[in-house]
């Protein structure tokens, strides 16, 4: 983060391009600064936990997100292959409710994506070995994670996989107008205040 700006995508969501500092020997960047973080998010990001993602080519994760509060922020770099890293928001009274970014996280660019309370993410591995670092804020409470299906029509998520690989536990999600019956998805002003708070 050192020298860039974070790029806002989304209300509390940013993209994170790091400075990238090479020669000969190899590369060196900082890619995580909590101080530099923490000025444009508003508040530090908690680290609670640390996950490491590997997946074959065409494998679809997400779309994942927790309850709120407390929720479950992340700080989402990809640190061998590639990766489409989305966002898609699920904050039930949002402007942008239901909508959904891409990006692309690789071992090139070295870009990394804040994921904020509320927000859903999911990704699709572009390579073999795809592996994203996950910093997260809480850890895992399996009792208040939930998902979203990837392949749900109303998202319309463009995957770019031709047959994409689901795990049970994501081909079984419900469909976001199913989850939002169900009170599964966080509220817009729920995110807000909680955040608000940190």
């Amino acid at each position: 983060m050192s020298g860039e700006v974070p790029r806002v995508v989304d209300r509390g969501a940013f993209e994170v391009t790091p400075q990238l500092h090479g020669d000969p020997r190899g590369l060196f960047t900082e890619w995580y600064r909590f101080d530099r973080l923490a000025e444009v998010v508003g508040h530090p990001l908690r680290l609670a936990q640390g996950n490491l993602s590997v997946s074959a080519r065409d494998v679809v994760r997400g779309v994942h997100f927790a309850d709120v509060p407390p929720g479950q922020a992340k700080y989402v770099s990809c640190v061998r292959g590639a990766v489409l890293d989305v966002l898609v928001d699920l904050r039930v009274g949002s402007p942008t409710f239901g909508r959904w970014e891409g990006f692309r996280l690789d071992d090139v660019d070295r870009r990394a994506v804040y994921v904020p309370e509320g927000i859903g993410h999911g990704f699709c591995a572009l390579t073999d070995d795809a592996t994203l670092s996950y910093l997260c804020s809480e850890t895992y409470n399996p009792v208040g994670e939930h998902a979203v299906h990837p392949l749900d029509p109303e998202l319309g998520i463009d995957w770019p996989a031709g047959t994409p690989q689901l795990s049970d536990r994501d081909a079984a999600a419900p469909s976001l107008a199913e989850a939002l019956a169900g009170g599964l998805l966080p509220s817009y002003e729920e995110c807000r205040a909680y955040t608000a708070g940190l």
